[in-house]
């Protein structure tokens, strides 16, 4: 099977946008800021789709600080890991390990809250129970951009459930991001962000 690794990292290849100082988070932000601070552990059912149409699907967990994987379905030799401190993409089929700084993916607002009024802000919904946040530097457009999408719903953490994203990197690769099943605040061992060097077949984190 051919795995698109440009449209997988899509997901995760985003550099971060460095602002001196955040502003207070207000209205719908402030919002969002706190469903995410609220937010210690999460597990949840993806499904992956890229520019083509192909489907992946898997499990996602998040704990924090910094952690958080990208268990992929059976049969695909893939795997992303963030250990608190860089993202690992791991092929398997060609025993390949790229690694970056955290800081350098949208995908840091999840387990870093602090950095929502850094990067993020609110777009317009025709839907009045969703809320979207769009994470980009407008100085830096080959950077890419990441939207994410919350549904308001009061028995999640901070009145929102993630729903999941939408990337577009600079070569206008789009991946979408559908979440299920999410479970929040439910113990997560630290063994979960554990994973295997193909080419040294020894357990990192």
């Amino acid at each position: 099977m051919n795995f698109r690794i440009p449209s997988m990292l899509a997901l995760l290849a985003l550099p971060a946008i460095t602002i001196a100082a955040p502003a207070p988070a207000t209205g719908e932000l402030a919002a969002v800021q706190h469903h995410l601070q609220s937010v210690e552990t999460m597990t949840a059912a993806f499904s992956q789709t890229d520019r083509s149409g192909k489907v992946l699907t898997g499990v996602l967990t998040l704990k924090k600080p910094g952690k958080i994987r990208f268990q992929y379905e059976k049969g695909v030799p893939i795997l992303i890991v963030g250990d608190g401190h860089a993202l690992t993409f791991i092929d398997y089929s060609v025993k390949q390990v790229q690694r970056w700084p955290i800081g350098n993916s949208p995908l840091a607002v999840l387990i870093d809250p602090t950095r929502v009024t850094r990067v993020a802000k609110v777009v317009p919904t025709p839907d009045p129970q969703m809320v979207s946040v769009e994470a980009n530097d407008p100085k830096h457009p080959e950077y890419g951009r990441m939207t994410l999408f919350f549904q308001r719903s009061a028995g999640a953490p901070g009145g929102l459930m993630l729903q999941g994203w939408i990337s577009v990197d600079s070569q206008n690769n789009m991946t979408k991001i559908r979440l299920s099943n999410q479970r929040f605040n439910a113990a997560v061992s630290d063994r979960t962000f554990l994973w295997n060097d193909p080419r040294r077949n020894s357990p990192k984190n």
